[in-house]
């Protein structure tokens, strides 16, 4: 099956690549080969929006898709390592972050869909071992413990107080 909502244009948009990664779960469902799956993800994640847009639409889907990913996924992921390591260390702090921040709002709904995309998140760093994972999850801890360093931004953009900032670490630090 070849379909030409599944067709990465370069560059793509960050709305794009959430149509189309859409539109890839939808085709998963009905049995795509993994080969197209492989060969669309790939084309996605080798830019940051695309990247961008496939995890955002990736790890919050309400399909099982993701709590399983196949050995097309992991490849196609493992294509573009730098910017698949940067968005999985972020997407793990960042879900950390947001079920504290849910929980505090007592929306445990939306504090258990981080809790899905943390462990996915997870998951996914586990099954594409990428080396450079570990590098970045070490300078985001580096961030916050120290309060300073290449995260510090990131973690100061997004207003993540200390008991969020201690969760994102402890999330880390297997990784490191």
């Amino acid at each position: 099956m070849s379909d030409s909502s599944l067709v990465v244009p370069n560059p793509v948009t960050f709305e794009q690549a959430i149509a189309i990664t859409q539109s890839l779960l939808a085709a998963m469902e009905s049995g795509i080969s993994a080969a197209q799956i492989q060969s669309t993800i790939a084309d996605l994640v080798h830019s940051e929006n695309g990247a961008r847009g496939f995890f955002v639409t990736y790890l919050t889907d309400e399909r099982l898709l993701a709590d399983e990913p196949s050995t097309a996924v992991v490849q196609a992921l493992q294509s573009a390592p730098e910017t698949v390591a940067e968005l999985l260390v972020k997407n793990l702090a960042m879900s950390t972050a947001m079920a504290i921040a849910h929980r505090r709002n007592h929306n445990e709904e939306m504090a258990q869909g981080s809790d899905r995309v943390q462990r996915r998140t997870t998951q996914l760093i586990h099954q594409v071992k990428l080396s450079e994972v570990s590098l970045k999850a070490q300078k985001l801890l580096h961030s916050v413990v120290t309060g300073a360093g290449e995260y510090q931004t990131f973690l100061d953009r997004w207003g993540y107080d200390d008991e969020q900032r201690q969760r994102i670490g402890e999330a880390l630090q297997p990784l490191v």
